[in-house]
């Protein structure tokens, strides 16, 4: 395990609300305390922070029959403006600022919103703030929804190159089995050779949150493929960011591979993103997956589509329909179509904003 210098920590809505669905503020208290701790010790803290829509349920009584969604939106809007507040409170014991940041995907998609929104999160780190990012519910939409805040969070230590994701939920972990089950054990570190564990995750989600552990278990392997070690750990237990920094309590460790380029953090989450896709042949998916560096050429593409524009983002498949990978379209999609099994022409995808799923 690396020293943990500069983290995004997600707390997710089964560890800041109680039995009946309501906000815990003595664990949001806990957990406040546990923060400035980390900020103590020198280490860079973003928060990323469920429980908006909890906060508004409390505070605001809706028609049963109203439509679902709506309910949402106004929950999270009305709730928003609590969850801001209380962390605000609890941060000034200690004279820290704290700043609210929303997003939705369309953030993440365009390259230039993505590096505006990175500055501004680095800008704040680096005037003493702690940033507390969520996902703006009151407008996003279900195709434009993030799974749930643990994908946002590994979106966001992407983003900034954080070297550690640590998500709290309430149990201590990933498990073999129902984590309630007597004959169920905690996988306590997960390697790079370590067998498929989707298997053991029950898809079932929290009673409070949009997620559950199939989504932290494939967001943490993203994360750590991408050079950034994951730590999966009960947000319920006393003092668990101390603990965790000392190693001495339960957690899931995802161990990290070598960290990837900021370029190729970026695209390793564009597979919901992407505008258009290429079909490659095989000579290209050889060079391609070999060891030297190289670009995706006209030459090795067979097919193109979608429309697209020089700078989104295309998905990469190979003549079987397998996915490998993500890059960014140096041309748009009406000059890549005149382009396709050419020699001597301009790549369609440069190295430098290539990202091949299971490549090192």
């Amino acid at each position: 395990m690396n020293a943990i210098n500069f983290c995004v920590i997600k707390v997710g809505s089964n560890v800041l609300t109680d039995k009946d669905g309501n906000p815990d503020i003595k664990r949001m208290d806990h957990l406040v305390a546990e923060i400035t701790e980390y900020r103590k010790k020198g280490i860079k803290v973003i928060l990323v922070s469920s429980g908006a829509v909890a906060f508004g349920r409390k505070e605001t009584i809706l028609p049963e029959k109203l439509n679902p969604v709506l309910k949402k939106q106004i929950w999270a809007s009305t709730g928003q403006i609590d969850l801001i507040n209380t962390y605000k409170k609890l941060f000034a014991k200690s004279t820290l600022q704290v700043a609210q940041i929303l997003v939705t995907k369309e953030d993440f998609r365009d390259r230039k919103h993505f590096l505006n929104m990175k500055n501004c999160v680095l800008g704040l780190l680096a005037q003493g703030i702690i940033p507390i990012i969520n996902e703006n519910d009151t407008v996003a939409i279900t195709e434009l929804m993030f799974t749930d805040n643990d994908e946002l969070a590994s979106l966001s230590a992407a983003m900034v190159d954080a070297d550690t994701l640590i998500l709290l939920t309430n149990v201590d972990g990933i498990y073999t089995g129902p984590p309630d089950h007597p004959g169920s054990e905690l996988i306590r570190e997960v390697g790079h050779g370590t067998e498929k564990l989707s298997s053991y995750i029950s898809a079932t989600k929290s009673s409070f949150g949009r997620g559950g552990m199939l989504t932290k278990l494939n967001m943490s392997k993203k994360s750590a493929d991408l050079g950034i070690q994951v730590f999966i750990a009960n947000g319920k237990s006393e003092n668990i960011l101390g603990k965790i920094l000392s190693k001495d309590t339960n957690f899931t460790y995802f161990e990290p591979k070598k960290a990837k380029q900021s370029t190729k953090k970026w695209l390793a989450h564009g597979d919901q993103y992407f505008k258009g896709e290429v079909i490659i042949n095989q000579g290209a998916k050889t060079a391609l997956y070999d060891h030297k560096i190289i670009s995706l050429l006209p030459i090795g593409v067979t097919s193109v589509y979608g429309e697209f524009k020089k700078g989104d983002i295309l998905r990469i498949s190979d003549e079987e329909g397998n996915r490998l990978g993500l890059g960014r379209a140096e041309y748009p999609s009406k000059t890549a179509l005149e382009r396709i099994g050419l020699k001597n022409q301009k790549p369609i995808i440069h190295y430098d904003y290539l990202y091949l799923f299971h490549h090192d």
